[in-house]
């Protein structure tokens, strides 16, 4: 059975409530997830381990922003042509 978008934006709203009600350390679960993303970048941009930690890390912190950048530019893509759509 294929879901339709709002079906799945559905089903993933009710699995982040019902984790949210089970486990309220929020602040530690975001903290966790962003140290492991940038775990993800630093193995991207270095993956033998050769540089120096700080250059290292500056590549990687420039790698999560270009991944975010590309993100927001999906969106917006996304956006604008459901506007179109909505205007045909």
């Amino acid at each position: 059975m294929t879901l339709t978008p709002a079906q799945r934006s559905m089903r993933a709203r009710i699995a982040a409530n019902t984790r949210w009600s089970r486990d309220g350390e929020r602040k530690a679960n975001a903290e966790r997830a962003q140290r492991g993303l940038l775990a993800k970048f630093e193995a991207e941009v270095d993956p033998d381990g050769v540089l120096p930690e700080a250059e290292r890390l500056h590549r990687a912190k420039a790698a999560r922003r270009a991944h975010m950048q590309r993100l927001q530019f999906q969106s917006s893509k996304a956006r604008a042509g459901r506007v179109a759509g909505d205007a045909a």
